[in-house]
């Protein structure tokens, strides 16, 4: 039988998950391959005790994996952009398959990396890089290949869903729920990436460039994070039927494609909806196949692994059977990818949720009405309560009719500068997803 050796550069969790599940599946991998498929150097800074490492060389210096004649695929998990981005280069400089599941390598330097690989003849496979366990890649790619991608919409980091879920369903401030958040894990000491929408941009990035055969353009992304959501937001949602999601959204549209990381809210019947806590889940609406929606584990030490052995698998597969992997990482190859412009987002459209904090006197919704009818644009549902006791302002919510982003920003400066409004109004976009 075959032999197809590998390399594993980094031993933390994603790394240690990996050799886990090689391990421990080596013979449902041998039977689905037909190949043996064995760990035999690693590259980690110390040894972890926790994992069999018999017969396994160790390198403190990740690039001896790289270099090592031994190694036929390189599976790159320490992350983040630098050695990351020289290894895998080297890796592939050495005619090395390489497997990662580095978000930020693949979205900033993606181009680059699957430039050099096709030159080199060897594959840069990514599937981990999106969602952990959900193979969205390979369904986006190759199972709704026939289609024409009109929408994606995602929940696709686990962090800022779990945080959302907590307020949604306790009551609890965003502060309160991301301290939790820290303890558990779930998020870093510094959550900028999770809770400000960089983690979903990255991901985002790649599935909108395998839905509509564009290169990686990370820069373009438009991105916003939920650290101004608050409990009051929340609540407002609900009692109009939506839930408030950090979604990542990419739409084609007539004049481009839009591709943009902010939170939304969506009609609470809708099943994206639905998904809780750091679970992800991607809603992909194609024109043959209509809706589909992949749900699972987005993140997690054996989910990404999990992942990351599929690319194995399918290398393996390519070995045994005498030639590359025959379907290209984005899904077409890199010389016929379109050159379809990414609106910005004063160029996209939606419809909004308007949370305002007014003075408690007679004619404010009339002021409101008219600044908007004047743009051209209608209201389709509004909630006003009362004002507190002691207080003389009213929080009045409304969701409007669907609009181009730069006309409601302008009707938002002139509601803003109503003498009636007393602080900045909250604003945020409204998808419906339907199925």
């Amino acid at each position: 039988m075959d032999i197809v050796r590998v390399g594993i550069c980094g031993l933390g969790t994603v790394g240690g998950g990996t050799l886990q599940v090689l391990q421990e599946s080596s013979s449902e991998i041998s039977a689905r391959t037909r190949t043996q498929v064995q760990v035999v150097h690693i590259g980690a800074r110390r040894e972890k005790p926790d994992y069999d490492l018999s017969g396994i060389r160790i390198s403190q210096d990740i690039f001896e994996v790289a270099n090592d004649p031994d190694v036929d695929v390189l599976v790159e998990t320490i992350g983040g952009i630098e050695p990351a981005k020289s290894l895998v280069l080297q890796a592939i400089a050495n005619g090395k398959d390489v497997v990662t599941a580095n978000k930020a390598l693949i979205a900033e330097h993606g181009n680059e990396l699957l430039e050099a690989a096709e030159k080199a003849g060897v594959t840069l496979s990514f599937e981990a890089a999106v969602a952990g366990a959900i193979p969205v890649i390979r369904a986006l790619r190759d199972g709704l290949s026939g289609n024409q991608i009109k929408e994606l919409a995602g929940i696709i980091n686990g962090t800022g869903n779990f945080i959302l879920t907590e307020m949604r369903d306790h009551g609890r401030a965003y502060e309160d729920v991301l301290q939790e958040a820290q303890e558990l894990g779930y998020a870093e000491a510094d959550p900028t990436f999770d809770v400000e929408g960089i983690d979903a941009a990255h991901k985002l990035c790649i599935l909108a460039s395998i839905a509509y055969g564009i290169p990686l353009a990370f820069d373009e992304v438009y991105t916003e994070g939920i650290s101004k959501i608050q409990k009051s937001d929340v609540l407002f949602a609900e009692e109009l039927g939506y839930r408030i999601k950090h979604l990542g959204i990419a739409k084609r549209t007539d004049k481009g494609i839009e591709v943009r990381v902010h939170p939304t809210l969506i009609p609470e019947e809708v099943l994206l909806s639905k998904v809780e806590g750091v679970m992800n889940a991607v809603w992909i609406d194609g024109d043959a196949s209509g809706p589909t929606l992949y749900y699972g584990a987005g993140a997690g030490a054996l989910p990404t692994a999990s992942s990351i052995v599929s690319d194995i698998v399918e290398i393996a597969r390519s070995r045994q059977a005498g030639f590359a992997v025959s379907v290209p990482p984005l899904g077409v190859d890199l010389a016929n990818q379109k050159n379809l412009p990414v609106l910005p987002i004063g160029e996209c459209k939606t419809a909004f949720f308007m949370h305002i904090t007014a003075a408690n006197k007679s004619g404010v919704m009339l002021a409101i009405t008219k600044v908007l009818t004047e743009a051209g644009v209608s209201i389709d549902a509004m909630i006003q309560k009362e004002a507190e006791p002691g207080s003389n302002h009213v929080p009045i919510a409304l969701v409007t009719s669907v609009a181009l982003e730069s006309v409601l920003n302008s009707a938002v400066e002139k509601i803003e500068a109503l003498e009636e409004i007393v602080k900045p109004l909250v604003r945020f976009r409204v998808e419906a997803l339907e199925a």
